[in-house]
């Protein structure tokens, strides 16, 4: 069920764990974005641990654009009605060869309707902060018809390696505790001004009877 958000409300955020292999640095960034979140009383945040969602390669046979949606695959559509209960996202992404992780990418894939009008930051960590991986999943959320917002936060070889191997945590560097707090606020500016949009149009979509993943893929982002 999709929220409506009004000004003062508590917003719904999912922070998306992007990188499922062992050893991975994301259990630092995503603990610490747990913390910060910890302490806000606009928001409440649920963390989805691809992990914990092991959907296969997408193979649907049809491409969802023309079934309204409708993944084939079960987990796939328990995935969708997740991903259908938040008001936004925060997506903590790795950098693999100047890209985001592959399970992330086939994670985006296999929801359609329920990204849609829904503001998307994100946390990457690595040499450059994740930088080229972050500007390419802004390019996959503007298809999705979502709001990659302009904030992020980037944790770069600096802050990377004083956790990895000088015993640091991240709240030792001051610029990304500021970077956190700048992301959290126009999240929910951005959740609040998208929401009521949102579930308008879902409404229109419903009594006319067009499928959402037709009917939103054909007006402007």
């Amino acid at each position: 069920m999709t929220s409506v958000m009004l000004d003062g409300d508590v917003m719904r955020i999912a922070l998306i764990v992007g990188s499922t292999r062992p050893n991975r640095f994301a259990d630092h960034p995503v603990k610490w974005i747990q913390q910060g979140a910890a302490t806000r009383s606009d928001f409440e945040l649920e963390t989805l641990d691809l992990r914990d969602w092991p959907l296969p390669f997408f193979a649907e046979p049809t491409p969802p654009v023309f079934t309204g949606g409708v993944f084939t695959h079960p987990l796939a559509q328990r995935w969708g009605q997740k991903i259908a209960e938040f008001d936004g996202f925060i997506i903590c992404t790795a950098e693999y060869n100047h890209g985001p992780p592959a399970v992330l990418k086939n994670a985006l894939d296999y929801a359609m309707k329920e990204w849609k009008h829904k503001p998307v930051s994100y946390v990457g960590y690595g040499g450059v902060g994740a930088a080229r991986a972050i500007e390419q999943l802004r390019l996959t959320a503007i298809e999705l018809r979502m709001a990659p917002l302009s904030l992020a936060v980037h944790i770069g070889s600096e802050a990377f390696i004083g956790v990895m191997a000088q015993g640091k945590s991240l709240d030792d560097y001051p610029y990304l505790i500021d970077a956190r707090t700048l992301m959290f606020n126009q999240l929910v500016w951005w959740a609040r001004a998208l929401a009521p949009a949102h579930a308008a149009h879902i409404l229109s979509t419903r009594a006319m009877n067009v499928p959402q993943s037709i009917s939103m893929n054909s007006v402007p982002s």
